[in-house]
């Protein structure tokens, strides 16, 4: 898709291969259980994301998949109750930032019913996000954008209330047994032509989460999705390696004393939105 809040990437596209995603799941594997499926890309146009999934089990990696959801009817079968999946998030924002995007109630209803039998057949989490609200004026963005969606989600789930009477921004509400409704501002990718600030706060980056790129670039966090903070090359260095090398280094080491090295992190409100200031 072509969603106005997420720029186009500039590398170049491609499917990850199956054996370079197998060898990348052992050199990882000492330092994580958990995998997420994104950064810029759309997991289930991959044309063998059940394979991946199937590999990511015998592996031992439960997996958290974030998709748009416009692709269920031609990929659930590949995906529907594999046991490595943990949790499943659908960017509903997608059909309000999509220039293109007709049938609201089709595409709506799709992602839904998938929800609920995937939760009855399986023990999958889902996350329902509506990340698309105005910055300055929540409760009237929420309205006049969303008002149709959450009508689409009260009648499926048989709420008896409206979704906005327990609205708290940027806090999950359940809808259902493991169904959770995440409503927030829009995300800002961070890019290098934006403003920098102070340059002072914290982020988890490297300390529980870092991001492969399909090339193989191992980048500090997923909201580096055009490999700026480029740490190495996964097929040419050991991982390991690459999250103790000098530039990783500086970075966590920065945050540990609330010091933002990098360029790209000073440019961040995502940073700005979660970090223990």
């Amino acid at each position: 898709m072509a969603c106005t809040f997420c720029p186009p990437t500039e590398r170049l596209a491609n499917f990850i291969k199956v054996d370079a995603f197998t060898k990348i799941l052992d050199e990882i594997k000492p330092h994580t259980d958990h995998i997420y499926y994104h950064v810029k890309g759309e997991p289930l146009l991959h044309p063998k994301i059940d394979e991946l999934l199937d590999i990511s089990y015998e592996k031992g990696f439960r997996v958290n998949l974030t998709t748009n959801g416009t692709l269920l009817s031609k990929a659930k079968h590949r995906i529907f109750k594999k046991p490595a999946l943990r949790q499943i998030n659908f960017s509903l924002h997608s059909f309000d930032g999509h220039v293109g995007s007709t049938n609201r109630e089709e595409y709506i209803t799709s992602v839904l019913n998938y929800a609920k039998e995937a939760v009855e057949q399986s023990d999958i989490l889902i996350s329902l996000r509506l990340w698309n609200l105005d910055q300055d004026n929540a409760t009237n963005a929420e309205r006049n954008r969303n008002r149709q969606t959450l009508e689409y989600i009260e009648h499926t789930f048989n709420l008896d209330y409206k979704i906005e009477e327990k609205f708290i921004r940027g806090k999950g509400l359940k809808i259902s047994d493991r169904i959770y409704l995440n409503q927030d501002h829009e995300f800002k990718w961070p890019k290098l032509t934006e403003a920098e600030d102070e340059g002072k706060g914290f982020c988890h980056a490297l300390r529980n989460q870092a991001a492969i790129l399909v090339d193989g670039t191992v980048v500090p966090c997923c909201l580096d999705g055009e490999g700026v903070i480029n740490l190495g090359n996964i097929h040419q260095t050991a991982f390991s390696n690459i999250v103790e090398g000098e530039r990783a280094n500086n970075l966590y080491n920065g945050f540990s004393r609330r010091e933002v090295v990098e360029e790209l992190c000073r440019k961040c409100g995502y940073r700005q939105r979660f970090s223990m200031q």
